[in-house]
């Protein structure tokens, strides 16, 4: 979990609602044909379905960067006391 407080992805998931409460109110209440509203409605989803797509992208780039430092580590010090046991 990275370290992260349950009330800071609490805090998260509950300002993800808000804003999707938010902007569902606002699609409704929106002086527009249903057309229109479809439309704008389809771009939020996907908008939303891409930054989602995005963030978990990025996540896994930074894990992958993680372990290959860690085997890359590894590797040189299994190098280093191999050197070192040489000697």
């Amino acid at each position: 979990m990275l370290g992260q407080s349950k009330l800071w992805i609490g805090f998260n998931y509950a300002c993800v609602a808000i804003a999707l409460g938010m902007l569902s109110l606002s699609l409704l209440l929106m002086p527009v044909d249903l057309s229109t509203k479809g439309y704008v409605g389809m771009g939020i989803l996907f908008l939303s379905g891409s930054l989602i797509t995005l963030v978990k992208t990025l996540q896994e780039v930074r894990i992958n960067e993680q372990f290959s430092s860690k085997v890359e580590r590894a590797k040189q010090e299994k190098l280093l006391s191999e050197y070192a046991g040489q000697e």
